[in-house]
């Protein structure tokens, strides 16, 4: 197995190898970012190593085996386990997946997992995603109204419905945003690929009355027109959407209104 090496100059050190597992013949290593802001010490990556024969499919499975087996300390998010809460959002082997839907025969060698980039980490692969929620919040993530509310619910046509396909299945996982060069850059002003796709689908909501408030909100140079369509966002989607088609839509909307 060739050793893992870390970049000259990284402030990351090489951490812990844990001991292989006895009486194993089907072992992996997983090289997993650790980082405690509570010890004061740099970052590490630790190596595990699994028994697959007894661990399941997934990039998840491994992980729960980890904690639950090897080492307790180690911290990650998870719920459903099913694909659609977005928890266990992370960077494994480069890209930015969910853990529970990414399965380990996709990975070639050892299995590299670091938490989502260019985020603030609260613990090992757990991310602060405050300012993400509330980018989420800025664009009404509701249905906005001014006339009566009907006795029943707010019908749509089924040609009117479709519309939404491609946009509401997103599960707020930040994959898309995470993996965006403009939104490192810009991510204090720029609501990113995730926030801008919410509000297209809003936008396009047939029942919805506030679509020219909701443009007038977006035209500004920062929180739309910073994406430059180098289309990270739909290649890492777990869910397989498209935000830069979404963004590119409210662009064409922007246009339209001037004319």
């Amino acid at each position: 197995m060739a050793e893992f090496k870390l970049p000259k100059n990284s402030q990351v050190t090489i951490g812990k190898s844990w001991p292989r597992p006895e009486g194993a013949s089907n072992v992996r290593a997983f090289k997993i970012y650790r980082y405690d802001p509570d010890t004061g010490q740099n970052p590490r990556i630790d190596t595990y190593f699994v028994d697959m024969d007894s661990c399941g499919p997934m990039v998840l499975d491994a992980l729960i085996k980890i904690k639950n087996e090897i080492d307790p300390t180690l911290t990650f998010r998870r719920s459903c386990r099913e694909g659609i809460c977005g928890s266990c959002a992370m960077n494994i082997d480069g890209i930015n997946r969910l853990a529970c839907i990414w399965g380990m025969d996709e990975i070639k060698g050892d299995v590299k997992i670091y938490p989502l980039p260019h985020m603030p980490v609260v613990k090992d692969l757990v991310t602060d995603l405050t300012h993400f929620y509330a980018q989420h919040a800025s664009i009404m993530p509701w249905l906005e109204t001014k006339t009566n509310e009907p006795a029943g619910e707010w019908k749509q046509s089924i040609e009117d419905r479709r519309k939404l396909d491609g946009l509401y299945e997103c599960v707020m996982c930040a994959c898309c945003s995470t993996s965006c060069p403009s939104y490192w850059w810009n991510g204090d002003r720029y609501l990113g690929p995730a926030a801008l796709l919410h509000a297209y689908r809003w936008i396009i909501d047939s029942r919805d009355e506030a679509t020219g408030e909701r443009l007038d909100e977006l035209e500004d140079p920062f929180k739309l027109y910073r994406c430059h369509t180098i289309m990270n966002c739909a290649q890492t989607c777990p869910k397989g959407l498209n935000p830069a088609k979404a963004i590119a839509s409210i662009k064409q909307l922007m246009v339209e209104r001037r004319l």
